[in-house]
Order: C-alpha cells, then sequence, then structure tokens
C-alpha cells in the first residue's frame, strides 16, 4: 500500500463533523478503496475551545492556522462556505499541489472559473459533487457518464427547504409564513432563510449546472432569479385546480440562440415526474439527445448526504494521487452565448379580476393578441356579488419572457381589468 496521504479539512460545522467521524471511523475501508491511508493532518476552524464530540477529531488536529494547514496537505477539504477566505485558501492549496474537494456552491458560481484555471495549471483536482443536490450522483454523470452526448435542459428542484415549504403548503392549504415557521422550528430552514426562500441557494446552484451540460462559463449573475415569498394559499390553490403544483426550479436551457438558466416558482403537471417530489428532498430532470429523459432524485441536503458526496470526491481525488491521472476539468469550449430572461420561452398562469361586463373576455383576449401571446385555455369564476368582479384564470401558450411581460403590463392598464391577482410561469404542460 501506497504512503498515507495527507488531507486537510476546512470548517468543522455539521457537515464536516460528518466527513471527519467517517475518515476516523472508516480509516481501514478508505485505506483499501483509494490504495493508501487517508491521514487526518488537521481540522481549521474559528475557535479550538469550542466543544465538539460529534465530530470524533481530536482536539490537538484542531487549528486556527488555515492558510499553514493547506501548504502541508496532499487532499484539501473546504466546507466552510462563504467566498473568502475559501477562495484564497482553495489557491494557495492548488498552488502547493493539493487537489481540492469543496461543497461551496455560492464560491463556485462566483469564480468557479479561477479555480478551475489554477487546478489545471498545476495538474491537481478540482471536485465539488457535494455543491448542487447533496447525496444525488448528479455533476459527475454530467461531466463524464453525459460526456459524449448533448444536453439540451436541465430542470429540477435543487433547494430541499423551499420545496418543504410548497409541498407542505400544497397538502395543507396552509400560509407560507406558517409553513416557513414550522420548517425553522423542524431544522429544514436557517433563522436567516433568505437564502433559501429568495432563491439565492438555486441560483448559484443553477449556474454550476448550465456550466457543466453546455460547455459554457455560466456565472451566478447571468442566472435569473426570483423567490417563493410571493406564492400565496391562492396560487396553491388555483394551480390544483388546472392540475398542477408550485415547485421552485432551476431551469438550464440551450437553444439554437444560446443558454439561458433562471430560477423561479413554476407550475408543474402533477403528472410530471418533479410533482411527485416531497418534503425536503431534491430531484433534476435532464433531457440530452442521445439518452433521453432522465432524473436524479434523493435527499439534497443534511450532514449525512453532504458527507457521502464530500468523501466520494475525495476518494476519487486521492486515487488519482495514487495511480496517476486527473479527473475532468473546466469544459467551457462552446462558449455560447448568454441569453437574458426576456429571451427565455415560457408558459404564464395569469390570475385577473375583471369587470362582469359583455366584451370583457374579447378585450383581455386581445390584450394578449396585441403581443402576439396566444391563449391556451381561459376559465372564468363565479361573479362576485359584492363587488361586481369575476376571476379569468388564462394560460398562454410558450412565448417570450418578454413578450408575456408586456402583456402583464398591458392587463394592469386596462380599464376592465380590476386586479392583476397572480403570475406564475408554467413548465412542461
Amino acid at each position: 500500500m501506497a504512503e498515507p496521504l495527507k488531507v486537510a479539512l476546512l470548517g468543522c460545522g455539521v457537515v464536516g463533523s460528518a466527513v471527519a467521524r467517517r475518515l476516523v471511523d472508516d480509516a481501514a475501508d478508505l485505506a483499501a478503496r483509494v490504495g493508501a491511508p487517508l491521514e487526518l493532518i488537521g481540522v481549521a476552524v474559528r475557535d479550538p475551545a469550542k466543544p465538539r464530540p460529534a465530530s470524533g477529531v481530536s482536539a490537538d488536529l484542531l487549528t486556527t492556522d488555515a492558510e499553514g494547514l493547506v501548504t502541508k496537505a496532499d487532499l484539501v477539504v473546504e466546507l466552510m462556505g462563504g467566498i473568502e477566505p475559501a477562495r484564497a485558501l482553495l489557491l494557495r492549496a492548488i498552488e502547493h499541489g493539493a487537489s481540492v474537494v469543496t461543497a461551496n456552491k455560492a464560491l463556485l458560481g462566483a469564480d468557479g472559473p479561477q479555480l478551475y484555471e489554477a487546478a489545471d495549471a498545476r495538474g491537481v483536482d478540482l471536485s465539488f459533487e457535494a455543491s448542487v443536490a447533496g447525496a444525488i450522483p448528479l455533476l459527475r454523470p454530467l461531466r463524464e457518464s453525459l460526456a459524449g452526448d448533448s444536453v439540451q435542459r436541465v430542470m429540477g428542484i435543487v433547494n430541499g427547504t423551499t420545496n418543504f415549504i410548497l409541498d407542505k403548503m400544497d397538502r395543507t392549504g396552509a400560509a407560507l409564513p406558517d409553513v416557513l415557521a414550522e420548517a425553522q422550528q423542524l431544522g429544514y430552514a436557517e433563522a436567516d432563510p433568505t437564502a433559501d426562500v429568495e432563491g439565492h441557494d438555486a441560483q448559484a446552484k443553477a449556474a454550476i449546472l448550465a456550466s457543466l451540460a453546455f460547455h459554457t462559463r455560466v456565472s451566478t449573475d447571468d442566472v435569473h432569479c426570483e423567490g417563493i415569498m410571493g406564492i400565496t394559499a391562492d396560487d396553491i390553490r388555483d394551480a390544483r385546480k388546472i392540475g398542477c403544483t408550485v415547485k421552485l426550479l432551476a431551469i438550464c436551457e440551450r437553444t439554437a440562440d444560446g443558454v439561458s438558466a433562471r430560477v423561479h416558482p413554476t407550475l408543474v403537471p402533477r403528472s410530471h415526474p418533479l410533482a411527485s417530489v416531497r418534503e425536503a428532498f431534491n430531484a433534476v430532470f435532464l433531457e440530452t439527445e442521445l439518452a433521453g429523459e432522465l432524473m436524479f432524485y434523493g435527499q439534497g441536503a443534511g450532514a449525512q448526504p453532504t458527507a457521502s458526496a464530500v468523501l466520494g470526491d475525495l476518494v476519487q481525488a486521492a486515487r488519482h494521487k495514487v495511480d496517476g491521472g486527473r479527473g475532468p476539468g473546466e469544459s467551457a469550449y462552446a462558449a455560447l452565448p448568454i441569453l437574458s430572461i426576456d429571451q427565455a420561452r415560457t408558459s404564464y398562469f395569469i390570475r385577473l379580476d375583471v369587470q362582469d361586463e359583455p366584451g370583457v373576455l374579447a378585450r383581455v383576449s386581445n390584450v394578449f393578441g396585441n403581443q402576439g401571446v396566444s391563449i391556451e385555455s381561459m376559465r372564468q369564476g363565479v361573479v362576485r356579488s359584492d363587488d361586481g368582479l369575476a376571476m379569468l384564470q388564462i394560460v398562454t401558450h410558450q412565448a417570450t419572457d418578454a413578450a408575456l411581460a408586456r402583456t402583464v403590463e398591458g392587463l394592469q392598464a386596462a380599464d376592465d381589468v380590476h386586479e392583476v391577482a397572480s403570475v406564475l410561469r408554467v413548465e412542461g404542460m
């Protein structure tokens, strides 16, 4: 068996503790799989005095000198999160010849190309399976298994917190603030849930997925992002009436004009595989030229699932250290244009309160026609006796997002329309 490989761990939170514990408890198995022992030489933390009984890490391995630690390691696992000092530490580790494993989607979404270039120049691995969808083997299939295929579309639920909230609203009819509070009590949502409910977590993951799927550099700033805080119990009820449910989706597409990536609440038909994804689970649906439709499903967050993905990357990178060779680097050869949200093609669901008068339906239809947007279905609700208003539910055919946005503006300005009560995009119908 080869000489031990030195492993440095940056961060010892819930995921870091799970990784450290496996490195200690499963040392013999991991050594057999790698062909060399994995020796944990240090764990960089902010406060070494903080009790960490769950990690199984000896106190003498804890250090605040992260910069010094990474220069001594063959393999560096970064689980501290954030942009800095994580970026500087990984670049320093790469400079000293260490392969790196990270779960840091924010860093990869913002500065992935810089890390790729550094790793390529030094001839080491940069692995990040845990950055998207936790334990689900997704990124490696995109980078390796489907390397000979052409991915046309990636559509998925990549944030477990928002899926838990929307699923609970769908099943119980509860309001979003109430379900969010429950999610926080159960540990599915952070005390500050902004990154999840505003879509920023999914936005960074969409950038990673689009970059891998379409061989084009897509940054977080290229991904249109809308969160779920505007979703109401009425939206959930309306979705159910037309055979749909509401999901926060990351959608990445390749068209003849370029690549688009977006995150937003979406109506999904209940017949679609993504509609059945419950609780805090994740699922990603791929459409490829040769393999057709593929779906990846599993636990997308949590200490154990994320640790599974991290350890998988660590074993793979360690094998390369022992046997030679490298994992796949950045593939950005296509360099396709990045499309704005205005150029994306979607369908819309629009709920209106309109005057109950003759000719209103025709005039509303004209607003759509003036923008070249075709109506797929229109449903009128019961006239309310208190204000004489009727509710209209309209689903459009696909059109550019810009045309649909202009249509909504026209409806808001129309005399017959009392209120545009809800506007949601639709996929899969």
